[in-house]
């Protein structure tokens, strides 16, 4: 951590052996050789090439690549050209995603400023801003971009917006003065300007300190280099189960051909079985249907103002435990907005003064002044000391007003003209004539305006002007409470004056630390009616003997759809965390008003500064129960996220600055911001919110839910269906049957039933109850919560009644006719899976409870695939092509019967699961 802040502005410029005048040419040169150029480096990436080659790596990939290259052996071409198309799209799609995030970096050198003014020579000139070096002069205005960071020798009125970089909602007032505190946060450096961040007031001039990477903008480009993504949940269950799919694949395959070896059969019959049960072992539509299943999702949650940059994220929300969320932007509107109003002790919310009948001061005409007049002179007061104005919004609906200036004054404004007081109207007929700016040592500023003959003036200006002693000036002034109590020595109370006693005195402050602790930023206002203007206008002559009028309190509000999407996320078993550069009283209020935190919740924010002093041990120790941080950096962000995942927690980071990069990326899914996120953080997220909505978030989790529930489905109703294949295809041979299906037929069933159905699997709609259950454990097996069972149970019920259909189409149907068998086991298994289909669409429904046309598509899928088996049994060229032959109706009766076996099963057995569960909850009642 560097300690530039703490120097003096003379030890500063003596140890980077330089001076106000800036270095010499000369100079410059030798240290852009010694410290290189003032931009962000790139850590070498992966090329194009590699990165698609490393798309054929995954487990599921290679046995796929195995098995085509099987059926090329064998001269099965359908076969091998349709698996070969599934890896190369998965294929692309990866890349695509991979070659994607590479672009993160670039998008931080983008915030690179291209030329700056500094003092070369004793001249200034306009220079390339990447040949900075550390000792060079700079000129800051407001509108610029700071070039690298660098320590302020002069400073008139500065401010920076450094919401970026450490996440403080408003502009930050800067000074020459050195900060004493060496530990101190990023945010609470005021002499100090950093890389990327931009002045909004002011000017100032300072010298570069640290340049390129060794910026916070360069220590953050490295986090980003250095931290690496992790596979999502879904690419380590599928990766697990293609594991274990591959090894039994293999394990049967050789188990029957040796079996086949050893009774005396043909090594080319065996070889050709082996090949048939491969076939049949390795469900090539897995990936497919699982890349469509996410595709869908993907375009679902577009519709919902969520769009998602890597497709295997869609899953991974439906996994996440908790959710740690920057504030400014992301849980607030990032827009400052007076809130409450204070004078003489009598407190009123602004949202109270509103809802008053009609206005303090009214436009047309004088008006009448009514009771809240008091509040009236302090906004009239804070609207007039302000350089803010308002401009009609040009993309707004052509009667809304936007502030233009400074976040805090326009707040002011917008609050004065809510109530009447129109800025630009009143001061068209008070006009200013005098001023003592802002400065950061003094904490106020101060307008002198003359006042209008009263036969001149009308509206809102008139109504103002009423309501102090007349007089030809009025100064205004506004400020930090307690800069301007010591200014003042009269106090306005109820429409009057009153000397300031100790008393009044001890009353403002107590007024001012208690708006303070609920988090607002408090500015207070006072006046004094001059008789004559001072030759000398300065604050010796104008900032005396004022009157303190009162005080005005604003915050950055919360958004108002966040409160019920917290709820929902507790709920739904996740924990919002709040992760913020802001002050801890602000950050601790917004939590409350969100409910992030209990109203009852004593529980104190943690700091940025006791995150550094914490080890691994304590920080992991409190962790798990603080659910605010405030004043934190990029560092502690990664860190926590970090500590979360140590203890098992599966978490998403929110964020829209390019200090949330980092932690974006470590994140199990970062989510970045789609209006007010940088470049740098859409392009590291996982997520982008086009809308910047947090409840968007609780949608997308309820979205990942789903389609995570789906995903099982495919590999509950796949795998079962595979195993039936498996089932029949190892059994049948041993037992004197030959080989009971073609590795076309198998091609086919996988295609048809395990293709049309599984994708209607895919749009099967969210149950009702999916936000009431917790998430699930991110390191479950795909086959936990008894899937795995469901599909041994079934998958051997379905190559059992596969067997029963061979044996009478063999031995009962036909005169030992293998044709005739093999289209009854063809038909048999078809239907079954079809039935198996309807009955997987949820693990505890009935498809009486779910409604048969719930889902149409797959009632479509299942009519299709029906209609399609005729086909294949009855139209002579499918026939051919299938080696199919017509059954009878009474064959063909047969095998519909027995393929209902699997379907009426699986209903009875959850149907008798239900009852069970009914009659208990029924007991207790």
């Amino acid at each position: 951590m560097s300690t530039w802040h703490t120097k003096s502005v003379e030890a500063t410029l003596r140890e980077l052996d330089t001076s106000p005048v800036g270095l010499s040419t000369q100079q410059a040169i030798e240290r852009l050789a010694k410290f290189g150029p003032n931009e962000l480096e790139r850590k070498k990436g992966k090329s194009p090439v590699l990165i698609f080659l490393s798309q054929f790596t995954e487990i599921m990939v290679i046995v796929l690549l195995i098995a085509a290259a099987i059926s090329f052996a064998v001269g099965e071409m359908a076969d091998a050209i349709m698996i070969l198309i599934i890896v190369i799209l998965n294929a692309i799609l990866g890349f695509t995603q991979e070659y994607r995030a590479e672009r993160a970096m670039e998008a931080l050198q983008r915030l690179a400023v291209p030329r700056v003014h500094a003092f070369r020579d004793g001249k200034l000139q306009e220079i390339e801003s990447i040949s900075l070096v550390p000792g060079d002069i700079v000129i800051l205005e407001a509108g610029l971009r700071v070039p690298a960071d660098a320590r302020l020798i002069e400073s008139a009125n500065l401010r920076a917006e450094e919401a970026a970089l450490t996440g403080e909602s408003v502009p930050v007032d800067k000074s020459i003065a050195k900060v004493e505190d060496e530990g101190a946060a990023l945010g609470d450096r005021t002499n100090l300007v950093y890389a990327g961040t931009t002045i909004v007031y002011g000017r100032g001039q300072a010298v570069i300190v640290e340049t390129g990477m060794s910026t916070e903008l360069g220590n953050i480009a490295t986090m980003l280099q250095e931290v690496t993504g992790e596979r999502t949940p879904l690419q380590k269950r599928m990766a697990e189960l293609g594991k274990w799919l591959a090894i039994g694949a293999l394990a049967i395959c050789a188990l029957v051909f040796l079996e086949g070896l050893l009774q005396g059969n043909p090594v080319e019959e065996m070889l050709l079985t082996a090949i048939s049960l491969a076939v049949a072992a390795v469900p090539e539509g897995l990936p497919a249907v699982v890349t469509i299943a996410l595709a869908l999702g993907a375009q679902r949650m577009v519709r919902r103002q969520a769009l998602i940059r890597k497709l295997p994220a869609v899953e991974t929300l439906g996994s996440v435990t908790t959710i740690c969320s920057d504030k400014t932007g992301t849980l607030t509107q990032n827009r400052m907005t007076v809130t409450a109003l204070d004078i003489a002790g009598d407190s009123i919310s602004f949202d109270q003064l509103l809802k008053k009948s009609q206005p303090s001061i009214r436009v047309n005409g004088i008006g009448k002044i009514i009771a809240e007049s008091d509040f009236a002179l302090l906004l009239g007061a804070a609207s007039l000391c302000n350089d803010a104005r308002l401009e009609l919004d040009e993309n707004g609906d052509g009667d809304r007003y936007i502030a233009i200036g400074d976040p805090t004054e326009g707040a002011l404004v917008v609050a004065a003209a809510s109530i009447g007081l129109d800025k630009t109207g009143i001061e068209k007929q008070m006009p200013r004539v005098a001023e003592v700016p802002f400065t950061s040592e003094r904490k106020r500023m101060t307008t002198v305006h003359k006042l209008p003959p009263a036969e001149n003036s009308d509206g809102a200006a008139a109504g103002l002007v009423e309501l102090f002693p007349r007089a030809p000036y009025v100064a205004f002034a506004k400020g930090s409470v307690t800069e301007l109590l010591s200014v003042c020595d009269r106090v306005w109370a109820n429409g009057s004056i009153e000397p300031l006693t100790k008393e009044w005195g001890w009353r403002i402050e107590v007024a001012n630390d208690n708006l303070a602790k609920d988090g607002m930023r408090v500015l207070g206002a006072a006046f004094a009616p001059l008789d004559e203007l001072p030759k000398e206008q300065s604050e010796e002559t104008l900032e005396r003997n004022l009157i303190f009028v009162g005080m005005t309190g604003m915050i950055d509000p919360p958004r108002p759809e966040v409160k019920e999407a917290v709820v929902e996320c507790k709920r739904a078993g996740i924990r919002p965390v709040m992760i913020t550069g802001d002050h801890p009283f602000t950050a601790l209020h917004i939590a409350k008003q969100l409910g992030i935190l209990s109203g009852d919740d004593t529980q104190q924010v943690i700091t940025g500064v006791q995150l550094s002093e914490m080890s691994v041990e304590e920080l992991e120790s409190i962790v798990e129960h603080v659910s605010v941080y405030a004043r934190v950096s990029p560092e502690h962000k990664v860190k926590l996220v970090e500590a979360l995942k140590d203890k098992g927690h599966f978490v998403a980071m929110t964020g829209d600055g390019v200090n949330d990069a980092p932690a974006l990326k470590r994140a199990d899914i970062g989510i970045a911001m789609g209006i007010t996120g940088t470049d740098v953080s859409k392009e590291a997220a996982d997520m982008v919110l086009l809308d910047d909505n947090f409840a968007t978030i609780v949608n997308a989790i309820e979205e990942g839910r789903t389609i995570y529930e789906n995903i099982r489905r495919f590999v509950r109703y796949i795998i079962s269906s595979n195993v039936g294949e498996i089932f029949i295809m190892m059994m049948a041979p041993l037992l004197g049957f030959g080989i009971p299906l073609t590795a076309l037929q198998l091609l086919w069933i996988n295609l048809i039933t395990d293709g049309l159905p599984a994708l209607a699997l895919g749009v099967e709609p969210t149950s009702a109850d999916v936000m009431d259950r917790p998430p699930h454990k991110p390191d479950e097996s795909v086959m936990a919560r008894g899937l795995g069972t469901y599909i041994i149970v079934i998958g051997l019920l379905l190559g059992s009644v596969c067997m029963l259909a061979l044996h009478l189409g063999y031995n009962v149907l036909s005169d030992q006719n293998h044709a005739i068998a093999q289209t009854m086991v063809f038909t048999t298994l078809c239907l079954s899976q079809l039935g198996n289909a309807l009955a997987v669409r949820s693990e505890t429904k009935t498809l009486g409870q779910l409604g048969l046309f719930s889902n149409p598509s797959m009632v479509l899928a299942v009519i299709s695939g029906f209609l399609v088996q005729l086909a294949v049994i009855y139209v002579p060229f499918l026939q051919n092509l299938f080696h199919t032959t017509a059954l009878t109706l009474e064959q063909f009766g047969v095998s519909l019967a027995l393929s209902l076996i699997i379907f009426i099963s699986v209903e009875t057995f959850k149907f008798f699961k239900n009852r069970k569960r009914v009659e208990p909850a029924q007991e207790a009642a």
